[in-house]
């Protein structure tokens, strides 16, 4: 038995740690040039998403692994190359370095006619390379391709530049230019508010309004209350009413700042988690503008028919889940969403797995080990699957009820709740 994990960021080295302690043989093969996943700075003629300004939105001693904490040493939340540096330390002492192939890119997974899992891949020189598993993880998470709406009507004749957020590295690249930062999710905000110290103009470009949450509340990190038992007891309802309610007595209105207010109820789609966007925009640093109407040369218009010139526009708008390495149709399905037993397994596909393809309130790192070793019950016979037919129920079940709390939405599908979640994995 030898299984394939692919992915050796957060969630694939903790799939490696399971495996080792449970004594299975496995290979992790991984793209990049070390371990650490998108809290790993790109290297010279490397893509990545992390920006110097980066830190984590979780508290250090949920998101660290319950083997191996993070240094005391730490501050709450650990700027991403501290993240970085804690992965590669946690590799180390997990003893699974040798185990991971690192420059390796995967060119095919498929299936075989006896069960068996046949894994193509090529290494840093271009070497490729054709291995049997008996099973595969996919631990390569869901930040995977950056997503680029269309472009705006005179887009083509922009004199500056237009770049994802996958591409920005630091506000002090762009020291005296006028910036137009597009978005409000989590990048959004935080590249807006780092922005705002270098830039001579940052604009906020906002068409959607989404749930702006700061970092702590009550004097408790968001995942700190997410896990207490006073907040797990509340129905969807009075967590959305207490959020609510708290939100404004500590910050008001949103519309107060000149940003949207959200078109939907807390918990109904990702929230932006950020201590500073509202703080910069009242200081007048970060300058609030609905969406992009027209580009014209150098001048950025906007749709209530205000304008500004700008030198570089930055795209802050997600990415898109891919596995160009799969057959279509798994994970994701013909409608778009991610069709998982209990988030994990691929019912028609047996031993096809996925870690950390959940998008939880919270840390996910108890959650992945929680899967990661609920795998190795499987693998090892410890625990067993019920039938296709019972795991497609299920599957039905659960993406019914996220498109009731989440709406039709296709990133709904990857939503979880942390504490229901958790007991679900542990049973298993």
């Amino acid at each position: 038995m030898r299984l394939c994990v692919i992915g050796a960021g957060l969630s694939g080295l903790a799939t490696a740690h399971a495996l080792k302690t449970a004594g299975i043989d496995f290979v992790c093969l991984e793209q990049a040039r070390d371990v650490g996943g998108l809290w790993r700075r790109p290297q010279a003629g490397e893509r990545g998403p992390g920006y110097l300004s980066l830190h984590l939105n979780t508290a250090k001693h949920l998101t660290g692994y319950s083997d191996f904490p993070m240094p005391a040493s730490y501050p709450f939340y650990p700027r991403h190359s501290q993240v970085a540096s804690y992965l590669r330390a946690f590799a180390e002492w997990a003893g699974v370095l040798d185990r991971i192939e690192l420059g390796t890119t995967v060119d095919s997974v498929r299936q075989e006619a006896d069960g068996g899992w046949t894994v193509v891949s090529r290494d840093a020189n271009g070497t490729v390379s054709s291995r049997g598993f008996t099973h595969v993880i996919v631990a390569s998470g869901h930040n995977s391709e950056p997503s680029m709406p269309a472009l705006p009507k005179g887009a083509e004749t922009f004199k500056g530049t237009i770049r994802h957020s996958l591409d920005y590295r630091d506000g002090s690249d762009h020291a005296g230019q006028r910036v137009v930062v597009v978005g409000l999710g989590n990048s959004a905000v935080d590249i807006a508010a780092d922005l705002s110290r270098h830039a001579e103009l940052t604009v906020l470009s906002v068409r959607r309004g989404l749930h702006i949450v700061p970092k702590q509340l009550f004097g408790m990190a968001l995942d700190e209350i997410a896990d207490a038992p006073w907040w797990i007891s509340m129905s969807l309802e009075e967590q959305r009413k207490f959020i609510d309610q708290t939100l404004l007595v500590a910050r008001g209105k949103l519309r107060d700042y000149g940003l949207p207010e959200p078109d939907h109820p807390m918990f109904a789609s990702a929230i932006t988690i950020s201590d500073e966007i509202l703080s910069r925009i009242r200081h007048g640093a970060v300058t609030p503008k609905p969406a992009i109407d027209v580009v014209d040369g150098d001048r950025v218009s906007f749709t209530d028919g205000t304008s500004v010139t700008a030198d570089t526009i930055v795209y802050c708008t997600g990415y898109r889940m891919a596995f160009p390495f799969l057959e279509p149709g798994c994970p994701i399905g013909a409608q778009g969403s991610v069709e998982l037993y209990k988030r994990v397994v691929a019912p028609d596909r047996p031993g096809l797995f996925f870690t950390g393809l959940i998008r939880p309130v919270g840390s996910i790192t108890r959650l992945v080990e929680a899967q990661a070793r609920w795998i190795a019950r499987l693998v090892t016979g410890a625990a067993t699957l019920p039938e296709a037919e019972v795991m497609h129920k299920e599957i039905a079940t659960y993406l019914s009820g996220v498109a009731g709390q989440y709406g039709q939405q296709h990133a709904a599908s990857t939503q979880v709740n942390m504490a229901p979640y958790l007991e679900e994995l542990r049973e298993e």
